[in-house]
């Protein structure tokens, strides 16, 4: 069944009338308020915005799209007057790579309602600006150590935009996002559109890690054609991968369990399997311990840590 769009999606953003015509320059796009295990997308969204320069091109209208009483924006109450209010946006914003390429970046939280319209005023704004491809990305918990290399999972709306790519095999049934419904969308259409996921290992899944960041950069500047920094990351990947590795060697308990995850990720490589960081067959072992064992077990040994006044991660 086709859907019919009745209202104009114009309506629903307003756009600055002297942003120039970007010649198929790529959309990257995260929407928070999806998964996103070790914060990887909204990390790497953050990183573009601060070492990539941003102008606002396009904003959103947030009072139609965004349910406040299930994400209350904060206020500043000083003494005797309420002081400030952090009104969420959701926008457009233009940037450019090491070398000068421009690229766009929309971001900001997941719309409540309103998810064909979102979804058509995209395709709008990428249309009136000649934008490229549209690109996603964010993280996923999966039942992989640390201590390897981080696996990245493609998708797009034509296989040959993922060819030699890492792919989720099969056929499941996920709750929708307001960025897959928009890879959807662009596909019926006939734009192309991409989509990554990092595996961040399940036990930290809830935590803020860089590395998980990092791996999506590269994952989407290659496939954006796009030169983009990644300095402050990997600096931040390093500190936070040593404080864990710290933090383990003080528990036996919780590095046994991540030895635990080493060995059956290690015999799953060396068994010839497709993908050692897809997560196929990873979480089949009898002697794996499963996501809510370990994450129970190193969550309670980082929360002791940080009642002793430990930050980690950062």
């Amino acid at each position: 069944m086709t859907f019919i769009m009745r209202r104009d999606p114009q309506d629903l953003y307003e756009l600055d009338p002297a942003v120039p015509e970007l010649d198929g320059a790529p959309m990257l796009h995260h929407l928070e308020g999806f998964m996103d295990a070790g914060a990887a997308g909204r990390l790497l969204a953050e990183h573009l915005m601060t070492a990539c320069g941003q102008e606002v091109i396009a904003r959103f209208d947030v009072d139609r799209l965004i349910d406040y009483r299930s994400r209350r924006p904060l206020m500043t109450y000083a003494r005797d007057h309420w002081e400030s209010y952090e009104a969420p946006e959701l926008a457009v914003r233009l940037l450019r790579d090491s070398s000068g390429t421009p690229f766009l970046l929309l971001a900001g939280p997941e719309p409540d309602h309103e998810w064909e319209l979102f979804t058509a005023a995209v395709r709008s704004i990428a249309d009136r600006v000649g934008a490229g491809p549209v690109i996603g990305f964010h993280g996923i918990p999966m039942g992989v150590p640390h201590t390897r290399p981080l696996g990245v999972i493609a998708h797009a709306t034509r296989q040959d935009l993922v060819a030699g790519r890492r792919r989720m095999p099969g056929t499941v049934q996920v709750p929708g996002s307001a960025g897959a419904l928009l890879e959807l969308r662009l596909g019926e259409a006939g734009r192309d559109a991409l989509g990554f996921a990092v595996h961040v290992p399940h036990y930290l899944s809830q935590a803020v890690y860089p590395a998980a960041a990092l791996a999506l950069l590269g994952a989407v500047g290659t496939a954006a054609g796009l030169d983009l920094p990644d300095g402050e990351l990997r600096e931040a990947s390093q500190r936070t991968n040593a404080e864990i590795d710290r933090q383990v060697s003080d528990s036996a308990e919780v590095a046994e369990l991540v030895g635990a995850l080493e060995r059956q990720y290690d015999a799953y490589a060396a068994s010839g399997g497709d993908d050692a960081g897809s997560g196929n067959g990873l979480l089949d072992g009898e002697h794996i311990p499963t996501a809510d064992e370990l994450g129970a077990q190193f969550e309670r040994f980082l929360a002791e840590r940080q009642q002793r006044g430990d930050s980690p991660g950062r």
